[in-house]
């Protein structure tokens, strides 16, 4: 981005952003102030009826302002954020964070701003950017995908989408830190002519040099064959086979849901039961074992293909963060360790109100511990007993009960009957009410491993690598009339 001419004093101002970071705290006049500018790009591809229908690439800038200001009661703070904000137009976004910090109460989540931290290397750099060259080997290989399509007599229809966000945190107190977030995602639908049966896959990827639409084309029309046959079963209990989006979908709400201070408080599904004796982390469940298989779940920022920012980037206050914490390092945390509830999330202000150990939140999620069979093989030792399911995904997930984690939501695109090892037909979708947690303490084998796109959450959250899991007794609550 070139400097240019402001028409009122004649200076040359530039739009870079991380002068515009340093420029916004030039202006500040509160007695703290923490400057975040998210440079945004995006490319992406649609399709339908095997066929290329949109294509795009996009720009932006969103620039957050944290103003905090010392008073007699505490500390208040006021956060404000705008879009496509230019160096001429910073005063006025500084004085309305201002303006919000001096109107709010003392900030319950006060903390000194964070110190300490050796600025990135590449603070000054130019923000990193996508652009359509990123589709230049996938774009061939889908319209390869479209013409095995059109000669087994099904439709693909989906979207491609890839976006670069290079975070520059600055702050009052001397940081000086970068981040540049890779993020793609593909999802495609195959459909049968009448519409009839659907099938979905999904992929999450750093840079789409990683995924084939022809495998999973092949992939989706080995499951509309499954779903040539049509099993109709009632509501009830089942051996189901959960594959790695589900069991994404399920544990990133559970990871949400991990407040340290709601548990503390009785809130949640990980506050322990009892007369209320006790206070801070003997009131919380850390430290109980919630599955019986050595199962772990955690996150971490270096974790290989799912890499993510190795700092706190809040943008806004709330149980689980705190716009104070701006910059604090993150490392590994084991959420859940061989089966036992270790961590609950917590800000540097519910740490000290509960006395759990610090664990700010991280922007992956991986569970590991499982063994090492595919879904594949897993299916293969199905149904020998009695009939077992095997989803495809998740979708619409709601909580119904926050004491237990309980929810609710929808299958979709595919639900498939497994007798004796093999899939012979597609069955109704369903309805189906089940907490997270109680399927960590039900589940008898989990798979392999592998990264995996959420279909629920994957517009929020997309780096998750998770393995298939096996519950005996998965509840269809209700049958669905949805495809």
């Amino acid at each position: 981005m070139s400097p240019r001419t402001n028409g009122t004093n004649g200076t040359r101002r530039s739009n870079a952003p991380h002068e515009i970071v340093e420029r916004a705290l030039e202006l500040s006049r509160a007695d703290g102030c923490v400057v975040i500018a998210d440079e945004q790009s995006s490319a992406n591809l649609r399709w339908a009826g095997n066929a290329l229908t949109t294509n795009g690439v996009t720009r932006g800038r969103t620039l957050t302002v944290i103003a905090t200001v010392d008073g007699g009661q505490g500390t208040a703070s006021g956060v404000v954020s705008r879009s496509a904000v230019t160096a001429d137009e910073l005063e006025p976004l500084v004085r309305a964070a201002e303006a919000a910090a001096r109107d709010a109460g003392p900030a319950e989540d006060a903390q000194p701003l964070v110190t300490g931290r050796k600025a990135s290397a590449h603070f000054t750099d130019a923000p990193d950017e996508t652009s359509s060259e990123v589709f230049a080997q996938f774009a061939p290989a889908l319209g390869e995908a479209f013409q095995q399509a059109r000669a087994g007599s099904r439709e693909l229809y989906g979207f491609a989408h890839h976006g670069v966000v290079s975070s520059y945190l600055g702050t009052s107190a001397g940081l000086r830190l970068r981040h540049d977030q890779p993020t793609g995602t593909l999802e495609l639908n195959a459909k049968s002519p009448d519409r009839a049966r659907s099938a979905w896959a999904g992929r999450a990827t750093p840079d789409f040099g990683d995924v084939d639409p022809r495998e999973m084309d092949a992939e989706l029309a080995r499951r509309l064959g499954w779903a040539e046959r049509r099993i109709e079963l009632p509501a009830g209990r089942y051996e189901t086979l959960l594959p790695p989006t589900a069991v994404a979908d399920l544990l990133i709400y559970q990871l949400w849901s991990s407040s340290a201070r709601d548990a503390a408080e009785g809130r949640t599904v990980f506050s322990r039961p009892g007369d209320g004796e006790g206070a801070g982390a003997a009131r919380t469940r850390v430290g109980e074992r919630l599955s019986g298989l050595p199962l772990t779940l955690r996150s971490d920022p270096a974790a290989a293909g799912l890499e993510c920012a190795p700092f706190v980037l809040a943008h806004a206050s709330g149980d689980d963060a705190s716009v104070f914490d701006n910059g604090l390092p993150l490392a590994a945390t084991d959420w859940v360790r061989d089966g036992v509830l270790n961590r609950l999330l917590t800000t540097r202000h519910s740490a000290g109100l509960t006395g759990l150990p610090l664990a700010p939140g991280i922007d992956n999620l991986l569970l590991e511990g499982g063994g090492s069979r595919s879904l594949e093989e897993m299916v293969a030792a199905s149904g020998h007993d009695g009939p077992a399911l095997l989803l495809t995904c998740l979708w619409y997930i709601r909580e119904v009960d926050p004491a237990t984690l309980l929810l609710t939501g929808l299958t979709r695109d595919g639900v498939y009957l497994v007798e004796g090892g093999e899939v012979v037909g597609e069955v109704n979708n369903f309805r189906f009410n089940e907490s997270p947690v109680d399927l960590l303490s039900r589940a008898v084998e989990a798979g392999r491993t592998e990264r995996t796109l959420p279909r629920e959450w994957g517009d929020y959250f997309t780096r998750a690598a998770m393995p298939a899991l096996r519950i005996p007794d998965f509840n269809m609550s209700s049958v669905s009339p949805g495809v």
